[in-house]
């Protein structure tokens, strides 16, 4: 069986989610195969976990290199060059289509972005805020495919996990270096896009003071912190938070919508979520379109009880 080469996301030894759901559709079309790159060691911290959701083969580009994304392109090129893959699939994240991009470009491959699906013949997008469902196919021997976070539900298949050492080719010309990173202090809660329950405010939150009470009720229920971008904009929240077509997309167990409105930039990056609720005066609001329960009235009255009741439900 061809096999399809897997770009892992991985922070601190750590495999991010959409590198699960990567694999689970790569199986659509071929053998799945994780491409680790990163410092000495890390491949043995991601092993376990990539095997137990079916790769079945692990190459390891270990690199200290400083170059800036220009180690995963080419490594990437040459596994293309050398295994000849079905496909190459790597998550949507800045990273990654930055990754994409190049190397669909060094390559002279076909590239398919932000899909929602993947088949033998074609992806699916989802365009327009989720108002089209656009089929896309390739005339490449070895597609790039970015796929959104959220898109696919993980399926978790044993793969034997065959380890393959790859060089890390130098970089092609010159190339923007690494200096220095400074990693986002997140606190306590769940990374954004990892959660398995988000409670997100907007604009009808009002300040960047009284933001307070997403937070509030995000932490009793163990959850990670969303922002809407009219939030954003407003500077109520950092734009690291921002839920949205250009933001992050999550599709998390439950999302809470505080005082968002539901316009379809935001939609966008949320309307997959398993159970959505949102709080909102406006009974006119479009985000009650897709909610699937729904509560007319003031977030800074629902909010505080709903915290107080899931405080006494788990005491």
């Amino acid at each position: 069986m061809t096999e399809v080469l897997v770009l892992v996301d991985h922070v601190e030894g750590e495999i991010k989610k959409a590198t699960y759901e990567l694999l689970t559709a790569a199986r659509a079309l071929g053998e799945p195969s994780a491409v680790v790159v990163g410092p000495a060691g890390t491949a043995g911290k991601l092993s376990d976990g990539l095997k137990a959701n079916g790769a079945e083969k692990i190459y390891v580009a270990e690199t200290d290199s400083t170059a800036f994304l220009d180690s995963e392109v080419g490594v990437l090129a040459a596994l293309i060059e050398a295994k000849s893959p079905a496909a190459v699939l790597i998550g949507v994240s800045a990273d990654g289509k930055e990754i994409a991009g190049r190397l669909a470009v060094r390559t002279g491959s076909a590239l398919l972005a932000d899909v929602v699906a993947v088949g033998a013949e074609s992806a699916t997008h989802s365009v327009f805020g989720g108002a089209f469902v656009a089929e896309a196919k390739w005339n490449t021997a070895h597609p790039v495919i970015t796929l959104r976070p959220g898109s696919v539900e993980i399926e978790a298949t044993a793969g034997a996990g065959a380890e393959e050492t790859v060089e890390v080719p130098a970089p092609a010309g010159r190339v923007a270096t690494v200096t220095s990173r400074e990693p986002i202090t997140g606190g306590d809660r769940p990374e954004l896009t990892e959660a398995s329950v988000v409670v997100s405010g907007g604009r009808g939150v009002g300040s960047a003071e009284d933001f307070s009470v997403v937070e509030e009720l995000a932490d009793v229920l163990g959850a990670a912190v969303g922002a809407s971008r009219a939030a954003v904009d407003s500077g109520y929240y950092p734009h690291q938070f921002q839920v949205g077509q250009t933001g992050k997309t999550v599709s998390p167990q439950l999302y809470i919508a505080l005082g968002i409105s539901g316009a379809i930039q935001h939609r966008a990056g949320m309307q997959t979520s398993k159970t959505i609720i949102a709080v909102n005066k406006d009974t006119e609001a479009p985000i009650f379109e897709i909610a699937d329960f729904g509560v007319v009235g003031d977030l800074f009255k629902v909010a505080p009880q709903l915290k107080d009741e899931v405080t006494k439900r788990k005491s």
